[in-house]
């Protein structure tokens, strides 16, 4: 969905976005598909899948070319995303969290050295990102962070522990944000990159997860952790506010993740009631069925102008507080009311293993959490609205 209003309001896709959804869809239906199920029951992180992402693109997608990423825009972005989660939404939110939140770090706030040293190792796939703010009594209050970064000369000392963080075992690269100055001081956290295998840094507990079972959850630990300054991303202090602006971007991602849940959970009930035949007739064919499935077209098509109404300010370089924050809360809270829609018209079957919306009613209920709850959502809108 391309929005064009330079000359008049035009919803047609580009021939770019066309194309970069036929490859995510066929990606998806090849290497993810087959393999759902088996990653979901054993909680199995699809390391490899993820490096054949990378050969797709689909790893560094908003990554200029000059960096070896695909130097595509959020429109895009947003259709390999649901694409993905149309599938598998723990693999979209893998893809997701590794553009948006990583890789989109340091594409951002990174100098030059530090985006020719990172970047096309991200981009490529050969490295998987991790991004960490979130720790266990710190979660919407993330000033309120433990983890520390102490300066020593042309070095820094990282102790603490981030949990909830996607790849937190399999990253290896993670931008951390630690707190080096007061407690409650948006102006006291900074912005690191640590890579994995550096001395006093390691993962912790692996999460036993209701949903997204196939995207790694794990803590980050860093135990008198020593990198050098040139680690740093960006200047002293500015940790907090970087952070910010990234989860704008990222927020767009829980969008497109909840729109592709909401689409597949759609596309599958609406498949199985005109299969599904009760009374001599599909049940499609009955009027509480079949405005069940009005609603939810109704809503996904809302969902989608939303999510690609942000896309388009963010690719405009404007501020998209408020739209970001709107789509992320409209679309999470959407994906939920659609899978559990979906399982109702499916009966006693969308109970079982054996159907797909099962798993999109588990896969959804993070994305009303993920990047900033419901609730916060609608404080940051808030906010802004009475500004």
């Amino acid at each position: 969905m391309n929005i064009d209003i330079q000359n008049s309001l035009s919803f047609d896709y580009s021939e770019t976005q066309q194309m970069v959804a036929s490859s995510a869809k066929d990606f998806a239906e090849q290497y993810i598909r087959p393999y759902v199920m088996e990653w979901d029951e054993k909680q199995e992180f699809p390391i490899e899948v993820m490096r054949k992402a990378g050969s797709f693109g689909f790893m560094g997608i908003l990554v200029p070319e000059m960096y070896g990423g695909s130097g595509l825009g959020y429109h895009e972005y947003v259709e390999i995303i649901t694409e993905i989660s149309k599938v598998d939404p723990s693999m979209g939110l893998s893809i997701a969290a590794h553009n948006s939140l990583c890789t989109n770090h340091i594409l951002e706030f990174g100098d030059e050295d530090q985006k020719q040293r990172w970047l096309p190792k991200l981009a490529t796939g050969e490295w998987i990102g991790a991004w960490g703010l979130t720790e266990h009594n710190t979660g919407s209050d993330a000033g309120g962070m433990n983890s520390t970064a102490v300066r020593d000369g042309d070095s820094w000392i990282l102790n603490g522990t981030k949990n909830f963080i996607t790849h937190g075992k399999s990253g290896d690269l993670a931008v951390v944000i630690m707190r080096t100055g007061e407690k409650g001081d948006n102006h006291g956290m900074t912005a690191f990159a640590v890579e994995r295998g550096t001395p006093g840094f390691s993962s912790g507990k692996k999460e036993n997860k209701l949903g997204m079972r196939a995207s790694e959850t794990a803590e980050l630990v860093f135990d008198q952790c020593i990198i050098s300054d040139d680690n740093r991303l960006g200047e002293v202090g500015a940790g907090f506010i970087q952070s910010l602006k990234i989860l704008d971007g990222g927020r767009i991602s829980i969008g497109a993740l909840s729109l592709g849940i909401a689409k597949g959970a759609y596309q599958a009930a609406l498949a199985y009631s005109k299969e599904r035949v009760q009374f001599g007739k599909p049940i499609s064919h009955f009027q509480g069925i079949s405005f069940k499935l009005a609603d939810m077209a109704t809503e996904i098509e809302a969902a989608e102008l939303l999510v690609h109404k942000a896309s388009f300010e963010k690719n405009a370089g404007r501020k998209m507080t408020k739209l970001s924050a709107m789509c992320k809360m409209y679309a999470s809270e959407l994906c939920v009311r659609v899978a559990n829609e979906s399982v109702q018209i499916h009966g006693g079957y969308g109970y079982s293993k054996e159907f797909p919306v099962e798993k999109f009613y588990r896969d959804a209920k993070l994305c009303t959490i993920g990047e900033g709850t419901t609730e916060i959502q609608k404080v940051v809108i808030a906010r802004n609205i009475l500004k």
